[in-house]
């Protein structure tokens, strides 16, 4: 029993760890072919969005841009003829997708990291059960 738990706890740590780096670089090489590039006022200026950093950035300084735009209003304050509305609303739109990437980010991250655990956990039942049998015999 603890042969197979320890190969099946190994096997899924695998897969997670396969899982999460692919996806990682799934979103990563995605958002450096929008080829977006951060503003020269955001928190990390002037780099390629591509990762979790920059992609927070980017969201951050669209939304100050988009405030100055509007007078401090978001889309939903906004009257429903007001030319800033289309505005706002592309500008919720960029920020929600450059958050959903960051959220993937953390998924694939989580991913990962439970697949180092899972790897651990099965090394570490195999680890008992060789010291366990040394002892028996």
């Amino acid at each position: 029993m603890r042969r197979t738990a320890s190969i099946a706890s190994i096997l899924l740590g695998i897969l997670l760890l396969v899982g999460g780096a692919a996806t990682w670089f799934m979103v990563s090489t995605t958002l450096a072919d929008q080829q977006i590039v951060t503003s020269d006022d955001a928190c990390l200026p002037g780099r390629r969005v591509a990762d979790p950093f920059t992609a927070y950035c980017q969201a951050e300084v669209i939304e100050k841009h988009t405030l100055e735009a509007t007078g401090g209003l978001y889309y939903a304050e906004l009257d429903a003829e007001d030319p800033a509305r289309e505005t706002a609303l592309t500008s919720s739109f960029l920020q929600a997708s450059l958050f959903t990437s960051i959220l993937a980010f953390g998924v694939a991250t989580m991913a990962a990291g439970m697949g180092v655990l899972f790897i651990l956990i099965g090394m570490g039942i195999r680890d008992v059960q060789a010291r366990t049998e040394a002892i028996v015999e």
